[in-house]
């Protein structure tokens, strides 16, 4: 039964929904074991806006992935963006009725609750509260204060806000799908798990995921994610953009893009020109590469300086935020050709490709290590590692007993350290608020 032990991603996009199975292998790898993909068609700019059409593209994708695989696919980890997502910093603090104890776990637990009490907009809620930095009795720039003494416990939180219908119509969907919802992650959260190495996320790091329908944004400093934002463009309006400005069909302004298109219009010469077959006994259409780049750099610019606005936000210029490591892009927008350095001439920032490959075992399918999966192999990730939490909870819950008895018989200082961690990494926020959700759900119904 060991072996047995998979997981499950579904990113639910604008352009197509992806199922991913992985599991980990004996050097703590992950391996793919099969996708399965299908076109999105009711899903606009990452929100689900025709709940049938999804319905039926996430059973197709999972059909696929299961004939991969040869694995049943019962419950999902599945990622939310959209353009509703946005985020805000919030400072907040507890008195602790006792400052002889030392601060333990429930006291952090109910300063995050507190936050989750915010008022928020009409039908927004919190998806994620994320500490920063703590501070203790004045003292600042506590990472981690379980363990010190202290009366007044303040924090710094990164709150990342959602709409609830939104979410609500993407647990449904998963739900009605024939699937169990095993967790809901911020996508791009999920992508920089999937693409950033641990240096890059201490040094500084911003990670743009350029999909179909939104640009995802993801900032981190110091190891801790600090910003994050969903910008409504994606590789879509590009698209768009070709067909209206060339008068052809979506099609083919996709092939266009993909085949011909440039970032950087200076790269063509003037007289390279793409001949486009005509609709339905038309004369062939005669499109320029330079005039095709020139509605690609357009758009690409705009993209690029809205990003660039909210590193600005996020404080890029300060000495102490700065972003040593640049840019990472990843997602199947940040395939298109030049657009690297079309970054760095806009942000003046060193900018890599982000490929999903710093977790997958070394025998895997290029094809999976491509950037349009990096979402996906983000949210197998998370499946792995929720999976053996909750494997490690169990294993506790029966060496509970063991260890009673034991304890008459031998002092074993290391024993109550084992026992604690995994309990202390299972109360990640993100989890109470999927079980949240999923109480929702069940309630909805």
């Amino acid at each position: 039964m060991e072996q047995e032990k998979y997981a499950i991603g579904l990113d639910i996009g604008t352009t197509k929904i992806v199922v991913m199975i992985g599991r980990k292998n004996e050097y703590g790898k992950i391996e793919i074991l099969g996708i399965g993909k299908a076109k999105s068609l009711g899903v606009h700019r990452g929100v689900v806006n025709n709940i049938t059409q999804t319905i039926q593209s996430i059973q197709q994708a999972v059909q696929e992935a299961e004939n991969n695989s040869g694995k049943r696919i019962t419950e999902v980890v599945v990622g939310i963006a959209g353009q509703h997502i946005r985020s805000l910093q919030h400072s907040d603090y507890i008195t602790r009725p006792n400052s002889d104890e030392v601060i333990d776990e429930t006291d952090v637990d109910r300063l995050c609750n507190q936050v989750y009490k915010l008022v928020m907009l009409p039908g927004e809620e919190i998806i994620h509260v994320l500490p920063q930095e703590y501070k203790l009795d004045g003292q600042s720039e506590i990472k981690e204060p379980v363990g010190m003494y202290g009366g007044r416990l303040e924090a710094n939180f990164h709150v990342v806000v959602g709409q609830v219908s939104s979410i609500r119509n993407i647990g449904r969907c998963v739900k009605s799908s024939g699937l169990e919802l095993a967790g809901i992650t911020l996508e791009p959260l999920a992508s920089a798990n999937a693409v950033l190495s641990q240096e890059e996320k201490e040094a500084g790091v911003a990670l743009i995921d350029i999909g179909g329908g939104t640009t995802d944004l993801a900032i981190f400093k110091d190891g801790i994610i600090r910003h994050t934002a969903v910008i409504p463009f994606g590789g879509n309006v590009i698209t768009e953009d070709i067909k209206e400005g060339c008068s052809i069909i979506e099609k083919q302004a996709e092939l266009l893009k993909i085949k011909f298109g440039s970032a950087w219009p200076g790269e063509n010469k003037d007289n390279e020109i793409v001949s486009i077959p005509g609709l339905r006994g038309r004369e062939p259409k005669e499109i320029t590469l330079k005039n095709l780049s020139k509605i690609i750099h357009a758009r690409a610019v705009e993209i690029i300086e809205q990003v660039y606005m909210e590193i600005k936000n996020y404080g890029h210029e300060d000495q102490k935020k700065k972003l040593i490591a640049g840019i990472v892009l990843t997602g199947g927008g940040s395939q298109l050709k030049h657009l690297k350095q079309l970054v760095e001439y806009i942000t003046g920032m060193d900018t890599r490709i982000g490929y999903p490959n710093e977790h997958l075992a070394g025998d895997s399918d290029p094809e999976v290590a491509s950037p349009v999966y990096a979402t996906a192999v983000g949210l197998v990730m998370n499946a792995l590692n929720r999976q053996e939490r909750n494997f490690k909870e169990e294993k506790i819950t029966e060496k509970g007993t063991e260890t009673d008895q034991q304890q008459s018989q031998q002092p074993t200082n290391d024993e109550p350290e084992t026992i604690s961690q995994p309990r202390k990494e299972r109360k990640s926020f993100l989890e109470k608020w999927s079980d949240r959700v999923k109480d929702f759900l069940d309630n909805a119904e």
